[in-house]
């Protein structure tokens, strides 16, 4: 599209590059210099792999804290599974033993999440370079002591970086949380464009506000972490970045407040220019967020956008052939709707220049919000790690302890394999497929994941990468012999390599592959033979884990019923907090009008209350993400196993419809003097239907006045809250 920055600009000054080159400068320069400096080179490969498995846990994005205590956990257990595992090399019973009890143990640390699963596989990959020769028990030791020296260099290099550099991570995570908000306006766009299919549209809007959401909470957890505090250094960086990142949460609620019934307005206004103009102001607000988000990540002030006043000027004169017309009598709640459009057009421009405002305005230490200083740490991802997690999913009905069989199993038949084709005539079928086993056990690994779809994808890129990777290499090793150009290449491949594993797994395969072929030439210039060796060991532990993955199997249908139970009971909290902060509102506005002294504590627990109806907007956002990734993953699965898709289906597009309704009808019953009888018995009803209870809803609400704008919402909320306690009858779980 036409409002996109070019992917590689994004990428290259995205977070995911920077962390690349973060990594690959604390892996490689170990391994450079004692190896160029000191001539120690199998010291220095050591090194580097220690350094290699604490740099998994350093990813971009998130908080500071829980990536530190993983790096610290990375050098202590990966030093502890260096000796176990050299220890037992020279044992042939014993290997047989650790490998896949390490294995199943490290596999299960995916019940910490996201942090847990990276701890796990660092440690495994440690395990996995330790086995590839036997050692000694003097061997052991100084290998371990190598290994721990790499894994502490990295962690100090790591952290003076993030210290030196803690503002450039900051507006590295804005940047691409902005970009995934101006994909998501572009998005919503597309939704007042009549030649569009709604049902495609719609679709599209689910997938970018899903990778929105993950991106949001990255950059909060990273701008929120450290808050200004009056006099400390670095102040006025940490509230411009702040101010943006309020705005731009203002920006998403402000275009969240409502789902907007676009088949009836193409039905009753088809030929309506309100909607064309709606769509170009979305499109140039989204080319305004993502020239914002560029400008950020490259430290720069934004001096130009587009201007979305004439697409304004255009609606209004257009709302006002509408009136004189007498839509507002004719059909109210469609005027209505058109007039919401029009308001959330006029706040989004409004908070989209005032954040290109901020990138420019950095002198002052004041938030836009100053109510929201004590209130944001509240906002933040919370992690615990405690042993009862782990010991309470040592069961056969735990997908993580599924998972771990599974890859204990896959690293067994991978030795298994080994061991026959090197002491049988196999190895001459497969030349030196038995003296680099290892890297079967290693691709098992990298591509085995808890989920059969996740699994079977990263299988398909894995090879794709490792084919192409390979024929690189063949290609680079016969047209030139020059040890420079080797050595550039395999600076380059590193850094690609740790950059694009969240961005595109199978470039950066094709890098890691390249990256290792160009390693081993380095320690061990040999033929084009390692280059078969590796891709017969990739072949090998991608056909183990498509195969293991079929053991005890953990289909996504067994997650949906839990994650809708998840949502539901979200969209619950969101509404009872919304509607305390409605309540206490008009109860501050009463006390203003009749000058009540009871003003000033009101008014502190409405700004509690709206705190808590942020975080519970939050939640919903999240828990509805979850539900609909885990959908998405179930449709890659095989068709025999996509249970409850009809059900399911529909549950996400009211789940979505029923959290954007509350969005929008918060703020109205906020605005109101007394809540109208039924627009009470709807919320009533509402509220009846979320906690599975039977309601009965009013046939008609009133719509006088600004009750119009609120008839609406409320209404698809009620039906939406209808559907979801029908379809949870049949798919949610206890």
């Amino acid at each position: 599209m036409a409002y996109r920055i070019p992917q590689f600009q994004r990428f290259f000054y995205s977070h995911h590059f920077f962390g690349g080159l973060r990594q690959a400068i604390g892996v490689l320069l170990p391994a450079l210099l004692l190896a160029g400096v000191f001539q120690l080179y199998s010291i220095g490969m050591v090194a580097a792999i220690g350094a290699a498995c604490v740099a998994i846990i350093d990813q971009p994005g998130g908080p500071r804290r829980y990536g530190t205590n993983g790096m610290l956990g990375a050098v202590l257990l990966g030093s502890i599974t260096a000796a176990v595992t050299g220890l037992a090399t020279t044992n042939s019973v014993m290997i047989w033993l650790v490998v896949p009890a390490l294995c199943f143990m490290f596999s299960m640390f995916t019940v910490f999440g996201k942090q847990g699963g990276l701890l796990g596989f660092a440690c495994l990959l440690l395990m996995t370079l330790t086995m590839r020769t036997p050692l000694s028990p003097h061997d052991v030791l100084l290998h371990t002591v190598y290994s721990f020296l790499g894994g502490v260099f990295y962690f100090l290099f790591s952290f003076v970086v993030h210290r030196l550099l803690w503002h450039r991570e900051e507006q590295q995570a804005l940047s691409v949380a902005l970009f995934a908000t101006a994909d998501y306006i572009e998005a919503r766009s597309q939704f007042y464009d009549v030649n569009a299919d709604l049902d495609a549209t719609y679709r599209k809007l689910i997938h970018a506000q899903s990778a929105m959401t993950e991106k949001h909470q990255a950059a909060r957890d990273t701008v929120l972490r450290e808050l200004p505090r009056d006099g400390r250094h670095g102040d006025r960086l940490r509230a411009a970045s702040l101010n943006v990142f309020i705005d731009m949460v203002a920006l998403l609620d402000s275009l969240v407040a409502t789902h907007t019934d676009y088949a009836t307005l193409r039905r009753m206004v088809p030929d309506s220019d309100v909607l064309m103009f709606a769509r170009d102001a979305l499109h140039k607000l989204a080319v305004n967020v993502a020239h914002i988000a560029l400008n950020i990540a490259r430290n720069r002030r934004v001096k130009e956008r587009n201007s979305v006043k004439a697409e304004i000027r255009a609606i209004e004169y257009e709302m006002e052939k509408y009136r004189v017309a007498g839509l507002v009598e004719k059909e109210p709640e469609v005027y209505a709707l058109l007039i919401q459009v029009l308001r959330r057009i006029r706040n989004a421009t409004r908070l989209v220049d005032r954040m290109a405002e901020h990138t420019s305005n950095t002198n002052t230490a004041h938030l836009v919000d100053m109510r929201l200083d004590k209130a944001l740490d509240r906002f933040l991802s919370r992690q615990t790690w405690r042993i009862g997690m782990l010991t309470s999913n040592l069961r056969l009905d735990s997908p993580h302890f599924r998972y771990a069989i599974r890859v204990a199993i896959a690293a067994l038949l991978a030795m298994t394999i080994t061991a026959l084709v090197s002491y049988t005539s196999l190895r001459d079928l497969v030349p030196g497929a038995g003296l680099h086993g290892y890297w079967i056990i290693l691709t098992i690994l990298v591509i085995m994941k808890p989920g059969f779809a996740l699994t079977r994808q990263r299988n398909g890129w894995r090879l794709v990468g490792t084919l192409i990777g390979c024929a690189l290499a063949l290609i680079l090793f016969n047209v030139t012999s020059s040890p420079d150009i080797y050595l550039a290449v395999l600076v380059i491949t590193c850094v690609l390599g740790y950059s694009l594993i969240q961005v595109n797994y199978m470039v950066s395969a094709i890098c890691n592959t390249l990256f290792v072929l160009l390693v081993f030439h380095f320690l061990s210039p040999t033929t084009n033979v390692l280059i078969v060796e590796r891709l017969v060991d990739t072949l090998i532990g991608c056909g183990i884990a498509l195969l293991c993955s079929y053991i005890l199997p953990w289909w996504e249908h067994g997650f949906m019923g839990s994650l809708a139970n998840a949502v539901q009971k979200a969209n619950r909290e969101y509404l009872k907090a919304g509607l305390h902060y409605a309540s206490l509102t008009r109860a501050q506005a009463a006390a203003s009008v009749f000058g009540s002294t009871a003003g000033n504590a009101l008014d502190a627990d409405q700004h509690e209350a709206e705190m808590r109806w942020r975080l519970a907007r939050k939640n919903v956002y999240i828990a509805f993400a979850n539900f609909a990734g885990a959908f998405y993953r179930m449709m890659e699965e095989p068709v025999k196993r996509q249970n409850n898709v009809p059900e399911l289906n529909n549950l996400m597009i009211q789940f979505h419809v029923l959290a954007l309704q509350i969005s929008a009808t918060i703020p109205i019953l906020a605005s109101l003097a007394t809540v109208p009888e039924g627009v009470q018995k709807s919320l009533d009803a509402v509220g009846n239907y979320l906690e599975g209870s039977d309601a009965h809803p009013p046939a008609s609400i009133e719509t006088e006045g600004e009750l119009a704008s609120l008839a609406y919402p409320l209404r698809q909320m009620v039906k939406a809250a209808q559907l979801v306690q029908q379809e949870m009858r049949g798919v949610a779980t206890p």
